[in-house]
């Protein structure tokens, strides 16, 4: 039997009822998510990561599927959500990537074909003895592991809303890779490549019909969060700017330069 860790995780192992597992602090960030400049989010999520981070669709497959994604940084390996007390910033957005941390789904693969069920892990770094207990002895859930779990499978959920968005963005044809410049003062220019946009003139030649149809899935509502999102470029670049001069002046970011 094959685990293959999520985006960001190390290694996993399916939970078990007498695991006792180290739980992070109120929105302290673990060490595997702070160099990350990236994170996935879900359907719901992208209604209100839009205050604060671009949003924008890779793909780690050649164009074969997508994956929306917050961009953290604008370097890489850089998270500028991260506080000099390694907690999110409390005045953004925590997506429920972290949230629900150190747990995931994930499916397995026994011998070379990948079951279609999900399995429900953990970080096996997260593993202790000292660690919280998630059922009793009755083998019951604990108050912590009914929260937990009830994120757990609703992230899961609606992030099978995001993938099914992502397939018809696909099948529609209506991203474009695009890759965005910025200039700070006295350095050199940050090129950040590799990310694909809804374009705005595919999507508004789009029939009646399909539109509508987008529209009464919520994709439509998603698509302008994740179109009104790029202007949040500017604010990562102000967010870099303010953390190495500490005086919380931003540098600009030129329009034009957003190919």
């Amino acid at each position: 039997m094959d685990i293959k860790p999520p985006y960001g995780y190390q290694e996993i192992v399916p939970l078990s009822k007498t695991h006792r597992v180290l739980l992070p602090g109120e929105r302290r960030l673990p060490v595997l998510f702070r160099n990350l400049t990236a994170l996935p989010l879900s359907f719901a999520e992208l209604a209100v990561a839009v205050r604060d981070y671009p949003i924008t669709f890779i793909s780690g497959d050649g164009g074969a599927s997508f994956v929306a994604m917050a961009i953290l940084g604008v370097e890489p390996q850089q998270n500028l959500f991260v506080t000099a007390d390694d907690t999110w910033d409390a005045q953004a957005y925590l997506p429920a990537y972290v949230r629900r941390y150190p747990f995931c789904m994930t499916r397995v693969t026994v011998d070379g074909q990948e079951q279609a069920e999900r399995v429900a892990c953990v970080e096996k770094r997260a593993l202790k003895a000292r660690g919280e207990a998630l059922y009793d002895d009755k083998g019951e859930a604990l108050p912590v592991w009914q929260r937990l779990s009830k994120l757990l499978f609703e992230f899961e959920a609606d992030l099978a809303r995001t993938e099914e968005m992502c397939r018809t963005l696909k099948d529609l044809q209506l991203l474009e890779p695009f890759s965005a410049q910025a200039a700070p003062t006295g350095e050199s220019p940050i090129t950040l490549t590799g990310m694909h946009r809804v374009s705005e003139t595919k999507l508004q030649a789009l029939p009646g019909d399909r539109l509508q149809q987008l529209a009464q899935n919520g994709m439509l509502s998603r698509i302008y969060a994740h179109l009104l999102s790029l202007d949040n470029f500017q604010r990562l670049l102000d967010r870099r700017a303010a953390r190495r001069a500490g005086d919380g002046q931003g540098r600009k970011v030129d329009p034009k330069k957003l190919n």
